[in-house]
């Protein structure tokens, strides 16, 4: 809906091919430095291409680095243990139709993880993706990633933020290819959070934030 939107808004300008020849030209040259960036990302960088640009990424406080490892830890766990699929972070590239990203952590369904091969670099839309808030990121996680993801099919989206002890919990509309705006806000200890789209994971918002509960949600998740 958004995307017809906006293809009829452009049709209705009486430069329109002008502008999309325009656009044609800019995503061409776009598409060339896409893949100099492939080619020049190695392990040891972070950074994503967005809209043309290469962005890179600061080391981060070890509040964020905590966040990120305690969630990790639960839901590969329990990923795992149900095959469920395949959990990573950062270091998966994302590759959507204009963007490539490294999300904090992703999951994709055990269909289309079969699909994966050793030697894969580029992965598609995940399940589920989980951005962890940091000073620099702030704009792009709630602004072209918000978008994006979500054009680009990803069911759940959740953003945290390790200042706040917070989670926010997005689930796609498909008719509009859009995560609803109104959030599912975690923001107390005692919430506990559900994942919509990986069976059976439910964990206390605690958790990602305090390693006795990481520890103590974990145990529980095994004994399920």
């Amino acid at each position: 809906m958004i995307f017809e939107n906006r293809v009829n808004d452009l049709l209705e300008a009486p430069d329109a091919l002008l502008v999309i020849e325009r656009a044609q030209a800019i995503l061409a040259d776009e598409s060339n430095r896409r893949l100099a960036f492939r080619e020049w990302l190695t392990d040891d960088v972070k950074a994503e291409f967005i809209n043309g640009e290469v962005i890179m990424h600061s080391p981060v406080k070890r509040r964020h680095l905590d966040a990120t490892k305690y969630l990790e830890n639960l839901l590969l766990n329990h990923v795992m243990r149900h095959d469920l699929g395949v959990v990573d972070s950062e270091k998966a590239l994302v590759g959507l139709t204009r963007n490539d990203y490294e999300p904090d952590i992703c999951y994709w369904n055990a269909k289309t993880a079969a699909a994966f091969s050793d030697d894969q670099t580029e992965h598609p839309a995940p399940d589920l993706i989980v951005e962890v808030f940091s000073k620099s990121t702030t704009g792009r996680d709630r602004g072209v990633k918000f978008e994006d993801y979500a054009a680009h099919g990803v069911l759940e989206y959740w953003i945290i933020d390790p200042v706040r002890k917070a989670v926010e919990q997005y689930t796609l509309d498909e008719g509009t290819m859009a995560f609803a705006k109104a959030a599912v806000l975690y923001d107390d200890a005692n919430d506990m959070l559900s994942a919509e789209v990986v069976e059976g994971f439910t964990i206390p918002v605690r958790a990602i934030f305090d390693k006795k509960a990481n520890m103590d949600a974990l145990q529980e998740l095994m004994a399920r």
